[in-house]
């Protein structure tokens, strides 16, 4: 994958509804093409791989410069396809605020459609990505975009996004199923943002005894704990460090550890499964991992990636209407001629991309 870095500032507004009806269009010719001529775990692929999705929503016709293409695109996406799901095999759940709270009720409600015997194992996949990127990756950003893309055969993707609000600036996080091997140790396809940090990340490599502390610390007495953790308030942590003991406080720390207490984890996955177990907890056992046990967490920033965005405010061009419907019926003869034989289909993609050339 090609590395770099760019500003992503937030930007007002959103796209007009005569642009956003052809977004939806040409999204879903562009994923018609993709299906019919390398199936749609392919498409997957595409999806989690930040530099084709910010590609993609510079096509669409989005700002070139503005966080806001992750939702936008999602939901020219998610409507696109909509009643041609089955056909494709790519079905869109979540979006932006309330709809990405909806992704599990989503997924249950395709899964009796389809008679998926998976649902609860991509409900799980949708919740866990979102729970790793708001209190297992504390980075500053607050989730507020999900979307869960996948396919009748239980292939999934997840594109999300959060907002730090001190700065404006977002950060999107990818991930893929078929090369995640480890839902709490370096799980993301990519992580794009406008610039590094040093987060508390304990879904780096590096957290691996941290992961195992913070689970087998979290099945211990919380009065225990508590009392460890007041005997160590004042240790001298080194600078490096973004957190420390005056960050919590014995009185909130006890009530965190009770709920866990009672649900003894097994490890740091069921730990982070566990209902009420956020950014506070997570934070509390990092600390404690350390104080008490040595185990330090990674403080390495995941983001690797940040891209510039697509053009309804003019820049590098005002969209072109005309050119855009072209564009759409292009796609769409192309498919069509493709579905004849495998002659004319070949010809049909050599003018595309005669056509992309100019």
């Amino acid at each position: 994958m090609r590395k770099g870095t760019a500003t992503l500032p937030l930007h007002g507004g959103r796209a007009p509804r005569w642009l956003f009806d052809r977004m939806k269009r040409l999204a879903r010719a562009l994923v018609e093409v993709m299906v019919e001529e390398y199936g749609s775990e392919r498409v997957l692929e595409r999806l989690s791989d930040p530099v084709w999705f910010q590609a993609f929503g510079c096509a669409l016709g989005f700002d070139w410069h503005s966080s806001g293409v992750t939702t936008t695109a999602c939901g020219a996406l998610k409507e696109g396809l909509r009643g041609a799901e089955q056909s494709l095999g790519i079905i869109v759940a979540g979006g932006k605020g309330a709809a990405s709270r909806k992704t599990p009720d989503e997924i249950v409600a395709w899964g009796d459609r389809l008679g998926l015997g998976f649902a609860d194992e991509l409900v799980y996949a949708s919740r866990m990505s979102a729970k790793v990127d708001n209190a297992a990756v504390q980075d500053g950003y607050q989730i507020y975009h999900h979307t869960m893309i996948f396919t009748p055969a239980g292939q999934w993707a997840v594109v999300q996004q959060g907002m730090n609000e001190q700065t404006g600036w977002a950060r999107r996080y990818h991930w893929l199923s078929v090369r995640l091997r480890d839902f709490v140790c370096e799980p993301h396809a990519a992580v794009c943002c406008d610039h590094r940090g040093q987060p508390l990340n304990m879904v780096a490599a590096a957290s691996d005894e941290a992961r195992r502390m913070s689970a087998v610390l979290a099945c211990e007495a919380p009065e225990k704990l508590v009392r460890e953790f007041e005997q160590a308030r004042n240790l001298q942590l080194p600078p490096r460090h973004s957190l420390g003991s005056e960050h919590l406080r014995p009185q909130s720390l006890r009530r965190i550890l009770l709920s866990t207490y009672e649900r003894q984890p097994k490890g740091f996955e069921a730990l982070l499964g566990i209902q009420g177990v956020g950014p506070k907890t997570i934070r509390a056992l990092a600390l404690l991992s350390e104080l008490v046990h040595g185990a330090p967490p990674a403080y390495e920033d995941p983001a690797k990636f940040a891209f510039a965005h697509g053009g309804k405010d003019g820049y590098p061009f005002p969209v072109d209407r005309e050119a855009y419907d072209s564009s759409i019926s292009f796609l769409q003869e192309a498919l069509s001629k493709s579905r004849v034989d495998h002659t004319e289909r070949m010809h049909a993609f050599r003018r595309l991309k005669e056509f992309g050339g100019r």
